[in-house]
Formats: structure tokens, C-alpha cells, sequence
């Protein structure tokens, strides 16, 4: 008598085989995707990705791969390009479908889904984009906000005649300064300062959180979030942090402009046009935006001035080239404006290589595809996550032989501002639609503060203080590790000068007290 074998049975037994068969294709590389590391089932290349250091493994492959190549994390792709010719090509004339941001979760929770760099490209994203850009354009910043950064620089300058150990945190108060002040329409006056010390305080633990392996993939795995653990209650922290940070900074603005103080400040400007035409964003939001314009001003400025200070004490060569062009420029008598750019071409090459060498992200924040694409034979599929590998083509030995010596000479052909070159050469500041809006300011900034250092000072590295040019933090946004160096007045007349500019920086900075 035949075995009879129940029909529930076999279809049983076909859903199971079914399941096995398409749970072992999760992490397989379709055929038509770039080449990239072998895979595994399920995991894809998920167990190769370090939980630090993802700039330069994107690197390692690179050199393995070619430099375009694909990762497969469980069922997602994420396609890395480290090739000039196709960041502009996609990313910058395909930027309407390169332009959406990955769904990263924990930044978005953290935010409320407020952050203009996590936020999908909607028409609320552009409207908080404009106001960077028609605030930020070169047009405002040299007629109007230079003035800012010119008596910031110089109170800069007066701070290490005083405390002339302490480079790395007027650096980190320079720069957030600034940032207050074009935004907010205060100064971070010393680092007692609420837009310093509280600032300081969330961007640092904002950034832990956001680090690549700082958090398990719970964009690939969403039931990761009803699992306890350490990295869910920083991400509510963070976000109460956040709150109410950025709700206190929008508390002391109502409370200054009750008084009729209204300020020459981004955010005076906007509550005088939405008060009146009527707001497109919620006031969470609103709070939110003011409070990444600082973000993105203070600590990717301070990061790569950090770079330039570390990078030309290391290689005191670079101060010497460079004071023979401010010298013949300057002597004595004043210190260097943004005037004299086409003067002093060699301080422009300095801060192309300072964004060459250690760019404060290695990789950026990545690109979500919109929609299928093809690419010189390759195929993207839609929703790819695209990795602009910065580190990766700015390391690269071929282009830039000893890569690791700072070098500004390689950069003397090129003396325009990086905002003329960011699409084929620069990727510091991203590339795309996506390319940081603030880039005007940052290079104003950089290009002030290091040609009146340089003129002011000698920086010399300490004999039991060596510094370590690979010592950088591993989060996205990567900063030198706290270092110490000797800093010392080139002569009594640059002293003088120094103290002589003093009184009418603090005079026009008086207003933003």
C-alpha cells in the first residue's frame, strides 16, 4: 500500500523550503551590482563593517574592489563611490534622485525628525535650506557678516597671547562664537558661555550617538527597538538634551527682543518675516534649525582649524612658506583681511590641503537613491545607500603621492575658493544638492583665522608633548584628539599690533554680549 502524504503536508514542507531558500538569498550580491567583498547569507558583508574607522576601510576595499564597489547589509546595498567622475556624475547631475538621506533612525528619533541633514529632500527641507543660503551667500558674508569674523579672529589671537598652552580650546571657542552670532545673535563670550559650554555639552554626546556601531542596525532590523539596551536610553537623553537646549537658546532671544533688542542675527531676521507672513515650520522645528546652524558652524570649523593648527606645527616648513608671503604683504604693521586673498595665494593652498588631509568627514553622511539607476554597466538599485568615500580618493597614492605629509604645494594651481572646486576635487564638504550650504562661512573662517596665526605666531611642537598626526576622534564628524603646543609671538611689534586691534574688536562684539 503507497504512503499517502497529507497535502497540508506538502505545502507545509513547500512554504518551509520556500522560507530556507529565500532567508540564505538575504545578503547575496546580485550579479548586475558592483564587485565588492565577498558575502554571507543573511549577514551580506554586515560582520565586515568595524564599528570605528569606516572611512578608511571604505579606503582598504577601495584599493581591492576598485573604486566603485558594493556592500550588502542583510537585504539593504549600500553602493561606495570613491571615483571623481561618478560623484559628478550622480551625486551632482543626478542629484534630483541622489539626494534623499538613508531612513537612519536613531538621529531621526533624536530630532523629532527635525534635523535639516537627516531629513528627506521635501519642500520643508528646502525652505530651511534657503535660509543658510541667502543668509551664507558670499555677497553677505563680505559685505555685511566679515565683520563678525574679522573681531573674533583677533580676539582669538589676544586669547593665546595670554594663554598660549591653550590653541585647542580658543579654537573650539572661535568658531562657535561665530556661530552664535550669525545665528543666534549672541557671542560665546568665554567657556563659561551658554553657546559654548552647553553647546559643547550635547554636540559631543549627540555625536557618540550618532557614530557609526554606535547603535545595532535597527534601519535593517526595526524589532532592534523594543529590545532594551545602554544605546536607546542615550538616544532619549539626546533627544531631552536637545530639547532643551535648543529650547532655552529660543528663550533668551524672546526674552532679548521683548527688551527691543532685535539683533542683526539669522534668527531675528526669520521671527521678523514668519511673525509676519506666517511660519512654514513648526516652532520645534524653527528651534531645531537655529540649533543645527550651530551645530554645523561651530564644530566642523573649529574641527578643521584644529587640522590646520596640528598640521602646520607638525610640518614647520609650512610657516615659513607662508610668512614670506605675509611679510611681503602685511610686515608689521597690520594683520592680514580677506582682502589680500589674491595676495597671499599660498594661505588658500594650506586650507585645500587641511581639507585633503584629514577632512573632518572621512565619509560624510551618506545618500539614498531614489529610484533604479544604471551607471557604466552597474546596476543601483532604488534606495541604495551611496557613501561619498572622502578619505578614501583624498588619500589616494596615485593622485597624491606621500599622502600623509601635508603638503599645500599641491594645491598652488588652484586659487579660487574650495566652493569652486567642491564638485571634482574637494569632498569635505560633501558633493550634490547635499554639499553643506554653510561652505562660504567655513572657508572665510579657515582662511582668517590661519593667515593672522601664522602672521602672529610661531607654533612649535612640544619635545614631551609629540604630536600625532593620526590621533582623531572616530566619530562621522572626526577632530584632532586634545593636543598641547608652544605658542609664541613672532616679535614685540606683532605683539603690539595684536593688542592695538583688540579694543575695536571688543567694541563692535559688545553688541552681541
Amino acid at each position: 500500500m503507497a504512503l499517502m502524504i497529507s497535502p497540508t503536508i506538502i505545502v507545509g514542507v513547500l512554504i518551509v523550503a520556500f522560507a530556507i531558500w529565500r532567508l540564505l538569498r538575504i545578503g547575496r550580491r546580485d550579479p548586475r551590482l558592483p564587485p565588492g567583498p565577498p558575502t554571507v547569507p543573511v549577514l551580506g558583508n554586515a560582520h565586515q563593517i568595524p564599528l570605528t574607522g569606516l572611512g578608511k576601510k571604505f579606503h582598504d576595499w577601495a584599493k581591492e574592489y576598485g573604486p566603485i564597489y558594493s556592500l550588502k547589509v542583510f537585504d539593504s546595498t549600500m553602493i561606495v563611490l570613491a571615483d571623481r567622475k561618478a560623484i559628478y556624475q550622480l551625486l551632482d547631475k543626478k542629484g534630483s534622485i541622489y539626494s534623499e538621506r538613508p531612513y537612519l533612525e536613531v538621529p531621526i528619533f533624536m530630532s523629532r525628525g527635525c534635523h535639516m541633514t537627516f531629513e528627506q529632500a521635501t519642500p520643508g527641507w528646502r525652505e530651511k535650506r534657503s535660509v543658510v543660503t541667502r543668509n551664507l551667500n558670499p555677497k553677505n558674508l563680505d559685505e555685511k557678516h566679515f565683520r563678525v569674523q574679522e573681531a573674533e579672529s583677533t580676539v582669538f589671537m589676544n586669547n593665546l597671547l595670554h594663554h598660549p598652552t591653550k590653541s585647542f580650546d580658543y579654537a573650539r571657542l572661535y568658531a562657535s562664537s561665530v556661530a552664535s552670532i550669525l545665528a543666534w545673535g549672541f557671542r560665546a563670550k568665554d567657556f563659561n558661555s551658554f553657546f559654548y559650554k552647553d553647546f559643547y555639552d550635547f554636540v559631543d554626546q549627540a555625536s557618540r550617538n550618532v557614530n557609526p556601531g554606535a547603535n545595532p542596525p535597527v534601519e535593517q532590523a526595526p524589532w532592534l527597538w523594543y529590545l532594551p539596551g545602554a544605546w536607546k536610553k542615550r538616544a532619549y537623553h539626546v533627544r531631552d538634551l536637545m530639547d532643551s537646549t535648543w529650547s532655552k537658546a529660543r528663550k533668551m532671544v524672546e526674552e532679548r527682543r521683548e527688551r527691543g533688542d532685535i539683533r542683526n542675527s539669522m534668527i531675528d531676521l526669520k521671527l521678523t518675516e514668519y511673525e509676519k507672513d506666517g511660519w512654514p515650520m513648526s516652532q520645534y522645528a524653527f528651534n531645531n534649525l537655529f540649533g543645527e546652524l550651530l551645530e554645523a558652524g561651530a564644530d566642523t570649523t573649529a574641527n578643521m582649524l584644529l587640522t590646520i593648527i596640528l598640521a602646520v606645527t607638525k610640518f614647520p616648513e609650512v610657516q615659513v612658506k607662508a610668512r614670506e608671503e605675509l611679510d611681503e604683504v602685511c610686515g608689521t604693521e597690520r594683520t592680514p583681511v580677506f582682502s589680500d586673498f589674491d595676495r597671499l595665494p599660498y594661505i588658500n593652498c594650506i586650507i585645500k590641503e587641511a581639507l585633503r588631509w584629514r577632512p573632518t568627514s572621512d565619509l560624510g553622511i551618506p545618500h539614498r537613491l531614489a529610484q533604479d539607476d544604471w551607471y557604466e554597466g552597474m546596476f543601483f538599485p532604488k534606495n541604495s545607500t551611496v557613501w561619498l568615500a572622502a578619505w578614501a580618493i583624498h588619500q589616494n597614492e596615485n593622485e597624491y603621492p606621500h599622502h600623509d605629509r601635508f603638503n599645500p604645494d599641491r594645491f598652488k594651481k588652484h586659487t579660487k575658493l574650495a566652493s569652486d572646486y567642491a564638485v571634482l576635487h574637494h569632498y569635505g564638504y560633501g558633493a550634490g544638492r547635499r554639499m553643506c550650504p554653510g561652505i562660504h562661512l567655513a572657508e572665510r573662517s579657515m582662511w582668517r583665522v590661519t593667515a593672522k596665526l601664522l602672521w602672529a605666531f610661531e607654533f612649535e611642537e612640544l619635545p614631551d608633548k609629540p604630536l600625532d598626526v593620526n590621533a582623531y576622534t572616530s566619530s562621522n564628524l572626526v577632530r584632532p584628539l586634545e593636543y598641547e603646543v608652544k605658542v609664541t609671538p613672532r616679535s614685540e611689534q606683532h605683539r603690539d599690533v595684536i593688542r592695538r586691534e583688540l579694543n575695536g574688536a571688543l567694541e563692535f562684539l559688545s553688541q552681541y554680549d
